[in-house]
């Protein structure tokens, strides 16, 4: 098994035992008092989580040009909880205390005036939650996630004990129809969100690309998709930046509408690329926001 997908089955079951935690504290104490309580979650995975905080330290170096001291390793984690905990208020409606910044909408509400939807890149980078909810209540964007079923299962699990409204946005990959079920949320004019960062199939090609000074794998089948369904690709991020503020970033990448079969190869390889520079260049502006807790460099 891959260090990806070792992370994965570990890492998400820490995630959804942590996910629960703060639902329980987040619905009975709110914001302000679940956040004094999230000071004590960091610490714990600080101290008892080593292989994350091996990970944590390494990226963390990377973007420092050194190594991180004790209290930037627990913001590192801090920030992960305080994505998690404002999940359930954004989930349930609850986020009217939380300040939203939006780039980049312009140019995605130009690319979707033709009404055939949008395909969004992401990453385990910030909050998705905080993406969805803004857009429906300040841009009318309907906004679908595609996931592996494993992690899509997960997603709903939860999703059905906050907010069972959301499992109908929440695509599973991995399936004969699943392409066809993506088409069809383009079709109607929805935005679906991948996440283009790393792959949890052992059988998944990869593009191993320059990141944060060496190179890395980034699954190719999120750009397979895209040049299939022809439709136009925006960098997507959801950053936590402090507090209670958040910035919502749209950068677009590549529009497949108009190239021919024979130039796909190029242009997925193009675009691809591309995510990758904004990616690299997003995490120096909010370098805590980076929320994949193995050797990702590294990983087979």
């Amino acid at each position: 098994m891959s260090q990806a997908a070792a992370w994965a089955r570990e890492g998400e079951r820490s995630h959804m035992w942590l996910l629960r935690l703060m639902v329980w504290i987040s619905l009975t104490a709110g914001r302000s008092l679940g956040r004094v309580v999230l000071h004590g979650i960091a610490l714990y995975f600080v101290l008892f989580a080593p292989r994350a905080q091996r990970a944590s330290r390494a990226y963390l170096a990377r973007m420092l040009g050194r190594a991180p001291r004790w209290r930037e390793r627990y913001k590192h984690v801090l920030w992960f909880a305080t994505t998690i905990h404002d999940r359930v208020f954004l989930l349930r409606n609850r986020g009217a205390g939380l300040q939203v910044d939006v780039r980049g909408a312009d140019a995605l509400h130009a690319a979707l005036r033709g009404g055939r939807g949008a395909l969004l890149m992401g990453a385990h980078l910030g909050s998705f939650e905080v993406l969805r909810t803004v857009g429906q209540k300040r841009g009318g964007l309907r906004v679908a996630m595609a996931m592996y079923e494993d992690n899509a299962r997960q997603l709903n699990a939860t999703l059905a004990a906050i907010a069972p409204d959301a499992m109908q946005d929440v695509i599973a990959l991995g399936r004969m129809e699943s392409m066809l079920a993506v088409r069809d949320r383009l079709d109607d004019g929805c935005l679906v969100g991948l996440l283009a960062d790393r792959s949890l199939a052992a059988d998944d090609a990869c593009a191993r690309l320059p990141f944060l000074g060496e190179e890395a794998a980034f699954p190719l089948g999120p750009w397979r998709l895209a040049a299939m369904l022809q439709r136009p690709v925006f960098f997507m991020a959801g950053l936590y930046l402090g507090g209670n503020r958040y910035e919502i970033r749209f950068e677009p990448l590549a529009d497949f509408r108009a190239t021919p079969r024979a130039l796909r190869p190029a242009a997925m390889a193009e675009a691809q690329r591309a995510y990758v520079a904004v990616l690299e260049r997003t995490l120096r502006d909010a370098p805590l926001n980076w929320f994949n807790f193995y050797d990702f460099w590294h990983a087979p």
